[in-house]
């Protein structure tokens, strides 16, 4: 029998399939939940007085907070639902409730209380996609692939930002004005039920899964002892929350999520409103910016995710592999701190906003060449039973994390109403410095790599 590290892929490429599936579902949750930033200066945040709801920037990001702690919380939920009741329903499931929520904003009216019950409803759903989808990676793929897996189906999250970013202006300059708003919601949450009838017909576990060859199912599990044993669905027993905070894996996982998932969340709700902001830029105007930045972050997805599969390759062990990619990586978002240094229209006038836009860019590639990363160290350390639930858990951490960004953004944007370049000066440091503080921590808890095998 050849080692891990001389075996090679089988003929058939079954696996991808599934991941293409994953990457869909991505880009619908990022679709729907990128609906918002683009409404916050045509309605949510424009004076009653000029048609609009009248909302403040601490208005608004009472909002995303709202969804953010939400989608955390009920992400341990969710996490617990998915090793429970298996991938194939516990995604369904998230998605269709996840659309039905994002279609009821658009009958809410103005009342912000309203929009936070709903968005938090649609938060709910939109938690039982990452746990679904890393439990799917660990199920579908050995581990040497699996970051690469995670980096294909992640770059969803970009792919569905920017589809919004074209999508819902263009919406909302076809529209009137109240009903333009109102069709963002409808139509982008309508559309995700397309992918359910894919997801139904192609998917199922690879033991039960007849399109499967069986060279490729040993190549799924050649990092498994004892492949023969699995069982015959994905359903796990019971896995004690307790006991996985008692492990040191976990909260190095969780440290990293807490430190850098609000930075993603930053770059999503506030992106728009610092291009307007910074560079008086129109809501026409900031789509081709914002499709940019997402289009340069698929490109850091997909090739974070292979670095750790080409360390791997020249004999570095996994553990290694995964966490000096994820050195390599977090030093690139200091580039961020350039941001308002290009971004000064007095100094590069013509081409601060290209330059600014380049930094941010770059930051956002290496967030996601980050998470591809530190989803799979879960796979890495963690039984396949236990995967939905840990990513849960520190996906709950993560928007803790999260909000209080949201809330640094929505405060500091107030407090410098006149001066926004202030405020956001700020905030690219705190993206800036995030990845390198949180790689620390994490090293400093799992300085070697340990499987645990008795949960």
């Amino acid at each position: 029998m050849n080692s891990p590290n001389q075996a090679r892929p089988a003929s058939s490429n079954y696996r991808w399939i599934i991941c293409s599936l994953l990457f869909f579902s991505t880009t619908f949750n990022y679709m729907d939940r990128q609906v918002i930033s683009y409404l916050k200066d045509y309605i949510f945040c424009v004076p009653a007085a000029d048609g609009g709801f009248g909302w403040s920037n601490q208005d608004f990001s009472f909002l995303t907070t709202a969804f953010t702690i939400f989608y955390g919380c009920m992400t341990i939920f969710m996490g617990w639902v998915v090793d429970r009741i298996g991938t194939k329903m516990g995604l369904s499931l998230s998605l269709i409730f996840w659309s039905l929520c994002g279609i009821a904003n658009a009958f809410v009216g103005q009342l912000l209380t309203m929009h936070i019950f709903i968005r938090s409803a649609f938060a709910v759903g939109e938690a039982g996609n990452f746990p679904a989808s890393i439990k799917t990676v660990a199920e579908w793929f050995p581990k040497r692939e699996r970051a690469l897996a995670t980096g294909i189906f992640n770059a969803g999250s970009n792919s569905g930002a920017m589809v919004a970013s074209l999508v819902v202006p263009l919406i909302l300059v076809n529209f009137n004005h109240e009903l333009g708003w109102k069709m963002a919601f409808i139509l982008t949450g309508a559309s995700g039920f397309l992918w359910l009838i894919f997801w139904f017909w192609l998917y199922d576990t690879p033991l039960k899964q007849k399109r499967l060859s069986k060279a490729e199912y040993d190549y799924i599990h050649i990092d498994d002892e004892k492949a023969a044993d699995e069982p015959a669905d994905d359903k796990a027993g019971k896995i004690s929350w307790w006991k996985i905070f008692g492990y040191r894996q976990g909260w190095a996982f969780f440290a990293g999520k807490f430190m850098t998932d609000g930075i993603w969340w930053f770059y999503l709700f506030w992106l728009p409103d610092y291009l307007e902001k910074q560079f008086n830029m129109t809501t026409r105007q900031v789509m081709m910016p914002t499709f940019i930045v997402y289009g340069v972050a698929i490109v850091g997805s997909v090739y974070g995710g292979s670095i750790p599969l080409t360390l791997i390759k020249r004999g570095m062990p996994v553990y290694r592999a995964r966490m000096t990619a994820m050195f390599l990586i977090a030093l690139a978002p200091l580039t961020v701190l350039l941001t308002q240094y290009f971004g000064d229209v007095h100094r590069f006038p013509g081409y601060a906003a290209t330059l600014a836009i380049a930094m941010i860019s770059i930051g956002a590639a290496a967030h996601q060449a980050w998470s591809a990363n530190l989803f799979t160290t879960v796979s890495d350390m963690f039984p396949k039973k236990a995967v939905a639930s840990v990513v849960g858990i520190g996906t709950t951490a993560g928007a803790i994390g999260g909000s209080i960004v949201q809330l640094l953004a929505g405060r500091l944007t107030d407090i410098f109403k006149s001066t926004p370049q202030t405020a956001y000066l700020i905030m690219f440091i705190v993206c800036a410095l995030s990845y390198l503080i949180a790689w620390v921590i994490m090293k400093a808890l799992v300085p070697r790599h340990k499987p645990i095998t008795d949960l």
